[in-house]
């Protein structure tokens, strides 16, 4: 679809069709419409929208709409870029409402946020290195710590008493869930949220970051194989003369009950200390759609049984006020294409098919993603970069927070490097992907809604028509610049 407005006001009849195609127009408000402009012709005849019976405003509308709906656009930078509306709410009620997905969070104030999470303070402070995020309005704590206003995580040891088994074996605060004291585990845990997250007032992101052991029995393998042994040995002890049967089926129930009074509790807390603040846990769902490659025919989509498993945790998903699934790419999947928009894309799927089951109203899900490839310092592509932060926007997502380590400080070259990355690739990136929906949940939501794709495999994304707009910038008074469309 490569037809442009042929005017202000006006619009060709092949375009109209086509985009009311695409936009969902009821069918026989459709046809009305069609056979109001047969005195055009397919050729590209362009007809006054008001003699369409339109509102002089909605030529307005159009326009935007012609701008930044499901279009071949020019490449942007090297990537096609194309977009999609499909949280429909137009006026004068010409399409319908495809899905509703509210947005409740006083975090979330737009649609759509890039958060920062990675101590870089060091650059600054060490190096002389300006990591200006504010200007391309990436959301980060003040002097870009791990812990602050805006984001704060909270790792294994940051947070109460989270039971644990060292790299060693040697078991930390009881070693497994059954074997601590979730008591002594909660009274700790309110002193530290009340220290790493003094105000009250808090809005921001409050990620717990649990990674030793699953609260899915099934899901312990491999250097998580121990949890389930402690669970086992615990049974054994009490029980010596149980059947191997007995003893695995008793510690499977005592661990998951146990597991899930830990994390349900501690979000519970979280809640009730900071309720302004958005709980839950990092890297989960998981749907464990990894790709390798040995893989055949890989499809991205999360196997049936993990979807099972997620669906065993709907304890959580109800627990917390927002998702935090994980879409890390690892290096091996550099250069490849395909494969990593179908790994992406099914694990946001996935995060959001969790947050729909929770009621009164779906969870906001910030995926978790990175700048540059799992254990090393090699910035995604361009075209990762929208398998990521893009395809996270375009399936609905309420943003993507980006995490880092002091790899990004730890001398000056990385911090000129990462600030190169972000000033000429990310920054205006965001800015595009953030700008485009604004644009489209105050059009067509009146600001109180995100756009989503309504056709999830279209491969089409939230950004702006290079052709239509620009990203400028512009000098700050006080110093420094901003960016804006």
């Amino acid at each position: 679809m490569r037809e442009r407005m042929a005017g202000f006001g006006l619009i060709s009849p092949v375009t109209l069709r086509l985009l009311l195609q695409d936009l969902h127009v009821s069918s026989h408000l459709l046809v009305e419409i069609l056979n109001l402009h047969r005195i055009g012709s397919s050729s590209g005849v362009s007809l006054p929208l008001s003699l369409l019976g339109f509102p002089p405003c909605f030529s307005q509308i159009m326009r935007l709409l012609v701008s930044l709906a499901n279009h071949k656009l020019e490449p942007l930078e090297g990537f096609t870029v194309a977009m999609r509306f499909c949280e429909v709410l137009l006026l004068f009620g010409l399409l319908r409402l495809t899905s509703g997905l509210p947005v409740a969070s006083p975090f979330s104030q737009a649609p759509f946020l890039t958060v920062w999470n990675a101590p870089t303070e060091n650059c600054l402070s060490q190096y002389g290195v300006d990591l200006d995020l504010g200007m391309f309005s990436i959301v980060q704590n003040q002097n870009q710590t791990f812990i602050g206003e805006n984001v704060t995580i909270f790792y294994a040891d940051k947070l109460g008493l989270y039971p644990r088994y060292s790299a060693q074996g040697e078991a930390i605060n009881g070693g497994v869930p059954q074997n601590s004291s979730l008591d002594a585990h909660l009274r700790l845990a309110s002193e530290d949220i009340r220290y790493y997250i003094p105000d009250r007032d808090f809005q921001g992101l409050a990620v717990v970051d649990w990674e030793s052991w699953r609260p899915v029995w099934e899901r312990n393998w491999d250097s998580k194989q121990v949890y389930k042994e402690g669970s086992k040995a615990l049974v054994r002890a009490r029980h010596p003369d149980w059947s191997p049967a007995q003893v695995e089926a008793a510690a499977r129930l005592e661990f998951e009950q146990s597991g899930r009074k830990f994390m349900e509790e501690t979000q519970k807390l979280g809640q009730k200390m900071r309720p302004s603040g958005l709980w839950g846990f990092y890297g989960f769902p998981n749907c464990y759609n990894y790709y390798n490659d040995r893989s055949i025919n890989y499809t991205g989509e999360c196997p049936d049984v993990e979807l099972s498993r997620n669906d065993e945790l709907f304890w959580m998903w109800n627990a917390s006020s927002a998702l935090y699934p994980d879409i890390y790419l690892s290096l091996d999947l550099r250069g490849l294409g395909k494969e990593v928009l179908l790994y992406t894309h099914h694990r946001i799927l996935e995060a959001m098919r969790a947050a729909d089951q929770v009621t009164p109203s779906q969870l906001p899900v910030f995926p978790y993603a990175r700048i540059v490839y799992t254990y090393t310092l090699e910035f995604l592509s361009k075209e990762h970069l929208v398998h990521t932060v893009g395809e996270s926007a375009a399936l609905g997502s309420a943003g993507v927070v980006l995490w880092g380590d002091h790899a990004f400080d730890k001398s000056k070259a990385t911090c000129e490097a990462v600030k190169s990355y972000i000033d000429e690739t990310l920054g205006p990136y965001v800015v595009n992907v953030t700008s485009a929906a604004t644009l489209c949940s105050q059009a067509l939501c009146s600001s109180q809604g995100r756009c989503q794709r309504s056709d999830l495999k279209s491969g089409a994304y939230l950004h702006l028509d290079p052709a239509a707009w620009k990203i400028l910038s512009e000098k700050k008074p006080a110093g420094g610049t901003n960016y804006r469309v």
